[in-house]
């Protein structure tokens, strides 16, 4: 229940510790009182940071939650960022490199719709985004010979090694699937939309059954700094049936 109207979720199995903790926290009461602090229009409407409770204005939210994370549980592409999407909001790649998820803070999708072409476009992307992360990586395994070479200021052998490395990254990328949006995400993400570029980078682990329209009317509310809503979006929530 939101101060908005009411939105019912189905949780996923597939993602079972996601769906356990959630059920915990909302039967513990932990969400009640809680803000949508942070909604961003044509995107998403995120909650659950405890911090929010009687949060007073201006306060900045979104660091708050309980004393864990949450193992990632990418079931990917079989649970994707439609609109109506509910996944587990995180901290940065940076900073967690195994993308846990939030013990608490989610959000829900709303995003927009795309034109196949643009999928062709953002495909692109992702195989470019891709080749950059083995290639990181290569690099990171090469870090004392490259400290080393740049010390000496031997740039031959440095501009050789980058040669070896990227051959090698597009000897790895070749092996594997190209990344590629399954009929369903393209049939979802050109119809009833969401948030594309969002796959596979957090968990999601279930949708709105009912209720879009309290998502769309929350989404579009009027935002302050941090994009927190003007007017306080409270939520407290019930498990109907486990």
């Amino acid at each position: 229940m939101t101060s908005e109207g009411d939105i019912i979720v189905r949780l996923y199995d597939e993602t079972p510790l996601h769906r356990d903790n959630f059920i915990k926290l909302a039967k513990e009461g932990y969400y009640d009182g809680t803000l949508f602090h942070r909604v961003i229009k044509d995107f998403m409407i995120q909650g659950g940071d405890p911090d929010s409770k009687g949060a007073p204005k201006g306060k900045m939210l979104g660091t708050g939650g309980p004393d864990y994370t949450i193992p990632a549980e990418m079931v990917y592409p079989q649970l994707f960022h439609k609109r109506g999407a509910l996944s587990a909001a995180r901290q940065a790649d940076e900073v967690n490199p195994n993308r846990e998820s939030s013990g608490s803070q989610f959000y829900i999708v709303w995003g927009k719709t795309y034109k196949s072409g643009e999928l062709r476009q953002m495909e692109k992307q992702m195989a470019m985004q891709e080749e950059q992360s083995v290639f990181n990586s290569l690099v990171a395994e090469h870090k004392k010979e490259i400290m080393d070479m740049r010390r000496n200021r031997d740039r031959e052998a440095l501009s050789a090694l980058q040669d070896e490395l990227i051959a090698q990254t597009k000897a790895i990328c070749s092996e594997r699937p190209r990344p590629q949006f399954t009929p369903a995400q393209v049939e979802a993400y050109t119809t009833l939309g969401g948030t594309p570029f969002l796959d596979g980078q957090y968990t999601v682990f279930g949708e709105v059954e009912s209720g879009l329209e309290v998502v769309e009317k929350i989404q579009a509310c009027k935002t302050l700094r941090g994009d927190r809503p003007e007017a306080d979006i409270t939520m407290s929530m019930e498990v109907i049936s486990e």
